[in-house]
């Protein structure tokens, strides 16, 4: 597609050093943004909230990262080793590294980090089945010993979906299942806690001690270089203040404008309007398996007969040339194992026949709590979508409007609906995030260890295994279409096509960078 082909001007990394403070006005020294949603968890273990993620980009570091390929670097790390069995894989850490408390970064901390994340991760969690033993070896150094070959490893430690930060071994000894409270990272920005208020704002400030790798920044792997003092995140939940914002000067970046307001944006000579992420943004309907009415199975799929992907495309994206596109599989559209096998549940596209399979699935007038981010106006308008659906089919429905933070915390209940828990709601991911079985968060069916909703299904865990141990992509194919048939067949959750999600930011921002993720590093502000 046309927009994948969309570059920014230029590609920064250490080419854009930090003008001195002193020389800089304030204005100049702060990156003023709006971000895509409220921040209520600073835990990207907790939640896999990009929102979260982003602000743990900013604070935290990875072992390792993807570049714009896809292709795992060094990040952290200065290198590792693998024995020629495969067995056991050694890690050495970058010399200087140190915590936002000022304690350096040692092996205790890495490993403890990484099993706090595996403990939650999809990804991680498939690593951890295959390990034996994980612990330092000195400061710097520590290593993997295998159960069984495992050649993904550091794809799984790199990865962008739900990344492996490092945090402090005191901090990531927190149960997994528990929120940490404490933002500590060694990442080149540090979150001023004294300065959050949930629902308004949230500031980060420079790093002045973070160590950036010599390389240029390439998709998320390179030199992470903290060219601005401080970044303000201001939350404006109405769409129009926020455009006039921009448009004005009083904000420098809105990371999701509403795309009927793109062409506002697009006609004023200071702002920039591009596609800044390197994927489409897929989004997502997520039951909840646990409790009625979406414990069963066949009304799931009853549900899913009456989606049209493309009501919900332009509900979100309008008539935007090229700005969206139906993908009616599992995986990502355009890459290995796209397919759609079984999906002819998502062509049927018909209330009538739709009804007819309610009926016949047994619904029994269940209560159905939809809850949907009034804040968050693409997942919102995604949400809207379904509610109307649902009120045709004849559903008992109660739509919930909220601010994406409390969808955020409250979809980790597990309590049936009067006792405060959900139904379904909808939430978006990025493409790279699905084109690959082990990362896919939605297509987990582990029960209680899979994501919110926590479907189960023997035969999806038996079919991600068999892609783990594909020898060659022909037979990993194979497997990619019996995961679609299957995923179709008992619906963890309706796929809903993607759209191109641009961001806007002022002319006087410098050193933008295409990357699967918003990151905030290696930007800089003229005065």
């Amino acid at each position: 597609m046309r927009r994948r082909d969309l570059m920014l001007g230029a590609v920064a990394g250490a080419a854009f050093p930090a003008l001195p403070a002193l020389a800089q006005p304030a204005a100049a020294r702060t990156l003023r943004v709006i971000p895509q949603a409220n921040l209520t968890s600073l835990d990207p273990v907790w939640t896999t909230a990009v929102v979260t993620r982003n602000h743990a980009f900013l604070i935290y570091d990875q072992l390792c990262a993807q570049d714009s390929k896809g292709v795992v670097q060094p990040q952290m790390a200065e290198g590792w080793t693998v024995s020629a069995d495969g067995l056991a894989w050694e890690f050495t850490l970058r010399a200087g590294l140190r915590f936002h408390d000022g304690e350096p970064v040692r092996a205790e901390d890495c490993v403890a980090s990484i099993r706090r994340w595996a403990a939650r991760d999809t990804f991680g969690q498939v690593l951890w089945s295959r390990v034996e033993e994980l612990a330092p070896l000195d400061d710097r150094r520590f290593r993997f010993r295998l159960k069984a070959r495992f050649p993904l490893l550091t794809l799984a430690l790199g990865q962008t979906q739900n990344p492996c930060f490092m945090m402090p071994a005191r901090i990531a000894a927190t149960d997994p299942f528990q929120q940490i409270r404490e933002a500590v990272g060694s990442g080149p920005f540090r979150f001023q806690a004294n300065e959050w208020n949930p629902g308004q704002r949230a500031v980060w400030t420079r790093n002045p001690d973070y160590v950036a790798r010599q390389e240029p920044v390439d998709g998320l792997a390179g030199g992470r270089v903290p060219n601005i003092e401080r970044v303000e995140w201001t939350i404006i939940s109405d769409s129009a203040t926020a455009a006039n914002a921009m448009v004005t000067g009083e904000q420098d970046y809105w990371e999701y404008p509403l795309h009927d307001l793109l062409p506002l944006l697009r006609r004023s000579r200071e702002v920039v309007v591009q596609q800044r992420l390197l994927d489409g943004t897929y989004g997502v309907a997520r039951f909840n398996h646990l409790h009625p009415p979406f414990n069963n199975p066949g009304i799931r799929r009853a549900l899913a007969m009456a989606v049209d992907q493309r009501d919900y495309l332009r509900a979100v994206a309008g008539n935007e040339p090229d700005g969206w596109s139906a993908c009616e599989g599992v995986f990502t559209c355009g890459t290995a194992l796209a397919n759609e096998q079984g999906s002819e549940v998502l062509k049927v596209r018909s209330i009538d026949r739709a009804k007819a399979a309610l009926r016949e699935a047994g619904y029994n007038n269940e209560k159905v709590v939809l809850i949907a981010p009034g804040d968050y106006p693409q997942i919102n308008a995604l949400s809207l979508v379904t509610a109307d659906l649902m009120r045709r089919l004849g559903m008992n429905l109660e739509l919930v409007s909220t601010d994406w933070g409390t969808l955020v915390q409250r979809r980790a209940s597990r309590e049936p609906v009067e006792r405060g828990g959900w139904s379904i709601f909808h939430t978006t991911s990025s493409g790279q995030s699905l084109a690959l079985p082990v990362f896919h968060l939605f297509l987990r069916a582990n029960g209680p260890q899979a994501w919110f909703g926590w479907p189960e299904d023997a035969q999806i865990e038996r079919l991600r295994g068999a892609w783990i141990d594909a020898v060659t992509p022909e037979e990993g194919r194979v497997v990619g279409e019996a995961l679609n048939r299957r995923a179709m067949e008992v619906l963890p959750y309706i796929p809903l096509g993607f759209y191109w999600q641009p961001s806007a930011w002022r002319r006087t921002l410098t050193g933008m960078f295409r990357a699967p993720v918003t990151a905030f590093w290696n930007i800089g502000k003229a005065a």
